[in-house]
């Protein structure tokens, strides 16, 4: 198939089942008001209003329909905010002109109603000037704030903002991680909103769902025969979930401190993905089914062992003015999960994450158990591997050993390689905000986190979390640049995990 046939069949998949046909274009009814909260901030500027710009360019944003309103507490004029965002829009100087002609900007406070009722009377305007229907409109708020604003605000939506749904509009909230801090806070949080909106409203949003790769493990799983029989303990000896960066904290000093690797890595991306991993073939794809397979997979994570964890720090860290001098957060850690059930009894679940290491990826790396009756004599060369590399570089690969080619019966392993970027040429993969945005709009909650969901995850973590912040778990120092602490590998090694030695994955050429 070619790349054009390709993202033509592409574009038109969105009508299949797992898209009810209400949901089919972002215009199924009134006109749409997106309102993105903090507005000013780094968010907003490098990835919410971005995603906006490229739906809006893919022509999944009817601008007959749409108008996007910014809101912030900074006293700006609507060009001040059009020229914020404008460079990181894209250099189509024509089609950013125009989509920043959709943006109108409201000043006010997050807990006061006099800026609430003013945006409300900017969003009844523009539903207005469309002759849309009173309860036809559709309203999304996207908060792209701080964790500890979200009470106020949706306070006041809820007083000021609201739409009447009675005629098949609707308010819907999109909300950012971090969902607290912990187990307690995650809870509290999720009372007061509750209160506010129903579960159907809310759109709790961990952007690694939307990636291309995560996207694509339930079809993988699902809609491939040879995968069946494989996926299970019988056949995997350990599952790890990588997520590496080569750089520090380069300015987030501060904020990172306050919450470390595990709050803002491995207790919501990582674990989102081991879900999509781990979990039973759901009844449909209907998103509670999803979600409640996910959910029953978090339930059967068993508490964490002492000697199945490693935290790191590293050596300059605390160097950052804005990092206390004594700070425990740790930059690194390896976590073993195991889930006691009956597919995944005995095989270790890896997730690592760390900051200023040796490269930058995210992957997902399935390592089947040894050959039995190695007539061979291979072993030393490997285990099969199959790999899913979610960032960068695309790609999803099966390492296996073959023959040498030539006269001599020796053994090599390779791979066999679909890597996006040559398989998939001039098809561009759409970033996750892109995606998310979109779901939020067709009312698909497939790849949000629910409340139950996100009340397991908390479950699993905030014991570990808590004796790092009392300061009972200290993280070993490493040197920037390299793989993190020694007592990683080792643990890796003590849980079973083979290290192919002599063999790298090279990303194929176009």
């Amino acid at each position: 198939m070619g790349s054009g046939q390709w993202m033509v069949e592409r574009r038109s998949s969105f009508g299949n089942d797992s898209f009810p046909k209400e949901h089919e274009t972002a215009s199924e009814s009134g006109c749409l008001s997106i309102i993105v909260l903090g507005a000013s901030g780094d968010l907003a500027k490098k990835k919410t209003f971005p995603a906006l710009y490229h739906l809006y360019r893919q022509g999944f944003l009817d601008s007959n329909e749409v108008h996007i309103f910014g809101y912030a507490r900074t006293k700006i004029s609507d060009d001040d905010l059009r020229d914020r965002i404008r460079g990181y829009l894209g250099k189509d100087a024509e089609h950013v002109s125009k989509f920043l002609q959709l943006i109108k900007y409201v000043s006010g406070s997050y807990d006061s109603e006099d800026g609430f009722q003013l945006l409300d009377k900017e969003i009844s305007q523009h539903e207005e000037s469309k002759n849309s229907s009173e309860g036809s409109s559709r309203r999304l708020f996207y908060l792209a704030l701080p964790p500890s604003v979200y009470p106020p605000v949706c306070r006041m939506i809820k007083k000021c903002c609201m739409n009447n749904s009675d005629l098949g509009g609707w308010t819907r909230i999109v909300i950012e991680k971090p969902f607290g801090k912990d187990l307690e806070s995650a809870e509290n949080l999720s009372a007061q909103i509750g209160e506010l909106f129903e579960e159907a409203q809310l759109y709790r949003i961990d952007h690694y769902l939307g990636k291309e790769l995560v996207q694509n493990l339930l079809v993988l799983r699902f809609a491939n025969r040879f995968f069946l029989p494989l996926w299970n303990r019988d056949n995997i000896a350990n599952v790890q979930i990588v997520f590496r960066e080569d750089f520090g904290t380069e300015g987030r000093g501060g904020y990172f401190d306050e919450y470390g690797i595990i709050r803002d890595i491995i207790q919501n991306h990582l674990l989102q993905v081991l879900c999509l991993v781990a979990m039973e073939k759901p009844v449909s794809l209907k998103p509670e089914h999803i979600r409640d397979e996910k959910v029953k997979v978090l339930q059967s994570v068993l508490p964490i062992q002492d000697n199945e964890f490693v935290l790191g720090q590293y050596e300059g860290y605390r160097d950052d003015p804005t990092v206390p001098d004594q700070s425990n957060t740790p930059t690194f850690a390896t976590v073993v999960l195991r889930i006691h059930n009956e597919r995944w009894e005995g095989v270790p679940f890896i997730l690592k994450a760390g900051k200023a290491l040796n490269s930058r990826k995210a992957e997902i790396r399935v390592q089947f158990k040894d050959v039995p009756g190695d007539i061979f004599k291979c072993q030393k060369q490997g285990r099969n591997e199959f790999v899913i590399r979610l960032q960068p570089l695309e790609a999803m690969y099966m390492k296996l050993t073959v023959k040498q080619p030539g006269l001599e019966m020796s053994t090599v392993q390779s791979e066999l390689d679909l890597s996006y970027m040559q398989r998939y040429q001039g098809v561009p993969i759409p970033e996750a905000y892109e995606r998310l945005i979109l779901d939020t709009i067709r009312g698909d909650q497939q790849h949000f986190v629910r409340r139950d969901e996100l009340k397991a995850a908390w479950e699993i973590f905030t014991p570990l979390l808590h004796r790092i912040d009392n300061g009972e778990m200290k993280p070993k120092e490493y040197q920037p640049g390299s793989r993190g602490p020694v007592e990683a590998d080792e643990l890796l090694a003590k849980v079973g995990y083979v290290q192919t030695h002599g063999y790298i994955w090279i990303p194929p050429t176009l």
